[in-house]
C-alpha cells in the first residue's frame, strides 16, 4: 500500500516541468502571534534548532509564506472510490505517528513537533474553503520525497532533505478539475465543513 502511495506522488511529480511563474506573496496570518521561541526548549537537547525550520514568529507556517505556482503543470482529479482515498490519508496519518513516536524520544518534544505538524496541516482547510488567498495546491517539491522517508529494508531514513518549512509553498502544484462554483460552492463548502464537525465528538 505504501508503494502504491510513493508511485502515486511520483507519477504527479515527474509531471511538473518547465518555467515557475514570479512569486505571489500570499499572508496566511489568521491573528497575531506571539515570538515563543523552542529552541532548547525547557532544556531539552531534542529542541536544538527548532526554530530554524519555519521561524520563531512562524510556528505553523502561517505567517511567512510565498506561494510560487508551477504554471507548466496540467495536473487534473480523477475521483477514485472514497475508500481508497480514506486508506491513503490513513497510511499518511499513522506514518506520521510513526515518525513521531520513532524518532523523537522525549514526550515534550512529541507533542509540540506533532502540534505543530496538526496546526500547519490544518490551514489546508482555508485553502479548501478559498478564503486563505492561496491558490489550491500542493508543493511538488517536497512531497516528492514521499518514497524516501521509509529505506528499502522499512527502516525509517534519517537524511537530510534539504529543505526548511520556509520552502513550502515555493513549487507549488494546481490541481484542476474540481466541481468548485464561486456562486454556490462557498455555502455548500461550508455546510459539508459544518456537516463534518457535527460527526466528531465533542465538538458539537
Amino acid at each position: 500500500m505504501f508503494a502504491s502511495l510513493a508511485s502515486t506522488f511520483l507519477l504527479a511529480s515527474s509531471l511538473i516541468v518547465g518555467v515557475i511563474a514570479k512569486p505571489v506573496p500570499v499572508s496566511r496570518d489568521l491573528g497575531p502571534r506571539g515570538s515563543t521561541s523552542f529552541n532548547n526548549w525547557g532544556g531539552l537537547s531534542s529542541f536544538g534548532n527548532f526554530d530554524n525550520f519555519y521561524g520563531v514568529d512562524n510556528f505553523d507556517s502561517s505567517v511567512h509564506f510565498t506561494q510560487v505556482v508551477d504554471t507548466s503543470s496540467h495536473l487534473v482529479c480523477h475521483t477514485q472510490a472514497i475508500e481508497v482515498i480514506q486508506q491513503r490519508l490513513l497510511v499518511i496519518q499513522e506514518m506520521a505517528k510513526r515518525i513521531v513516536l520513532e524518532q523523537v524520544c522525549e514526550v515534550e518534544t512529541q507533542t509540540v513537533v506533532f502540534q505543530q505538524f496538526h496546526a500547519s496541516l490544518g490551514l489546508f482547510q482555508n485553502d479548501l474553503h478559498r478564503v486563505s488567498g492561496n491558490q489550491v495546491g500542493f508543493d511538488s517539491s517536497i512531497a516528492s520525497h514521499f518514497s524516501s522517508i521509509v529505506q528499502t529494508d522499512g527502516s525509517l531514513s534519517t537524511d537530510d532533505f534539504g529543505f526548511t518549512g520556509l520552502d513550502l509553498g515555493s513549487s507549488s502544484t494546481v490541481v484542476g478539475g474540481s466541481n468548485w462554483n464561486v456562486l454556490t460552492s462557498p455555502a455548500s463548502v461550508s455546510a459539508a465543513f459544518g456537516a463534518a464537525n457535527g460527526a466528531v465528538p465533542g465538538l458539537h
